[in-house]
């Protein structure tokens, strides 16, 4: 049976940055790992993340969208199909576009997934700096990603005081009683910097499993209810970013824009950026694509697209 691990987590919370690490743990120790990047989205910047992790012992796969929910769970679904026969050791799955972590567990509950896969672990990457002031849809969002965590890895937690870890979890916990789901939410975080995860850090983690608990689910609150906006081949530089994206996550009319990421090139140099709004991270790339996307709630297309172009 072929382990096969969920990594879930809120907009920007680091997922494929920790998936990076995760993977790379596993292949250090000679097994072999196939990532399933599920993106309902137009563009996967996520995947030219990836890149680097690809050769022998790891292999990327994408579902993307560019068709109906049900189309793309069928594509999923046949996506695992094939790599059920390509003699993974363990599968990890980055299930952007995943309307509900509850279809996941079915579908490799299905002949002939049930055949080949076993759901191993459900690994919830958190933000350290969670923002407080997240909506109502937002909060049962992140309750439906705690609701089945085995492990809530706290992240960028190098960039947080205690104090602000200790509102996360609070948050978290307070998340989880609007949503009526009743779980220890202490007993399952994970709170240290990423850049001092030691093997037995990973393995731990690894072994962490899952749990199922009931809570109240709210129309909405999965990632369909986020809307995505982005822009081909633009050319900006590190200044046009950030003040772009200041002026749009302090402006209400474009609509609440909880994350901007992207590629850029500058000087001969790729850049990826990713930013919040109390956040601006920049990164060299050895590939990348000219993308600016822009993520958020109730999100005015037509206004935002005037301002970018």
């Amino acid at each position: 049976m072929i382990k096969v691990d969920l990594i879930t987590g809120f907009l920007g919370s680091g997922k494929t940055t920790f998936l990076k690490k995760y993977a790379r743990h596993f292949m250090d120790q000679g097994q072999k790992v196939g990532i399933l990047e599920n993106d309902y989205g137009a563009v996967n910047v996520d995947m030219l993340l990836l890149n680097e992790l690809r050769g022998d012992n790891c292999e990327l796969e994408m579902v993307a969208g560019g068709c109906d929910a049900d189309c793309h769970r069928r594509r999923f679904k046949t996506k695992l199909i094939s790599m059920g026969m390509s003699g993974y050791n363990r599968v990890i799955i980055e299930p952007s576009g995943i309307f509900d972590v509850d279809e996941f567990f079915d579908a490799l509950r299905e002949d002939p997934l049930d055949r080949w896969y076993e759901i191993g672990n459900v690994i919830t990457i958190v933000d350290g700096n969670l923002d407080d002031n997240l909506s109502d849809d937002s909060d049962f969002f992140l309750a439906s990603q705690i609701a089945n965590a085995g492990i809530i890895v706290l992240s960028k937690t190098q960039l947080a005081t205690p104090e602000t870890i200790s509102g996360t979890i609070s948050h978290l916990k307070a998340a989880a009683e609007k949503a009526k789901l009743s779980k220890d939410i202490d007993s399952i975080i994970f709170d240290k910097n990423w850049d001092e995860l030691t093997d037995s850090d990973f393995q731990m983690i690894s072994n962490c499993g899952y749990s199922t608990h009931s809570y109240i689910k709210k129309l909405g609150t999965d990632d369909s209810g986020y809307k995505t906006v982005y822009f081909l081949e633009l050319k900006m530089n590190r200044e046009t970013i950030k003040d772009k994206i200041t002026t749009l996550m302090s402006d209400d009319s474009f609509g609440k824009i909880l994350r901007a990421k992207g590629f850029f090139k500058e000087n001969e140099t790729w850049y990826q950026f990713n930013a919040t709004k109390s956040q601006f991270e920049l990164t060299t790339m050895p590939v990348g694509q000219e993308v600016f996307i822009v993520i958020g709630e109730d999100l005015d297309s037509d206004k935002i697209k005037e301002f970018m172009e």
